[in-house]
């Protein structure tokens, strides 16, 4: 038996409610979230996604972090396209190798059930 387990997220977000201090300047947030510049740029990794009751709503990866979580809040084709609102938290792990990558997302999916993740599910 093969046993895997989750690093600890090298950087980890929330959602933030913006009521500045008069005279303070708002920063601009998209569904909430500001700290996007914490997520590394050019670094490959998985990213999860939780709600407020730090469910997992859904996993992913990808060879350019910050750029794809974002794009998780832009794109009209990301699972979490119905469910941007639920997000609270974003975990991010940096992971260099692709492999380990792609076997740390199946992990995740499927022993953490990630809720809007239907490629990649082995359980029932």
């Amino acid at each position: 038996m093969i046993k895997i387990e989750l690093p600890k997220p090298d950087v980890v977000i929330r959602q933030r409610e913006q009521n500045p201090k008069e005279g303070e300047a708002i920063i601009p947030s998209i569904y909430g979230f500001i700290d996007f510049h914490k997520i590394p740029r050019d670094k490959g990794g998985l990213i999860l996604f939780f709600n407020k009751d730090n469910e997992l709503l859904l996993v992913g990866k990808a060879r350019k972090l910050r750029q794809r979580v974002k794009k998780h809040f832009e794109d009209h084709v990301s699972p979490l396209k119905d469910h941007r609102d639920e997000v609270h938290k974003i975990e991010v792990f940096l992971v260099d190798d692709p492999m380990e990558r792609d076997i740390y997302e199946t992990y995740a999916v499927n022993i953490l059930r990630a809720k809007y993740n239907t490629d990649k599910v082995f359980y029932e």
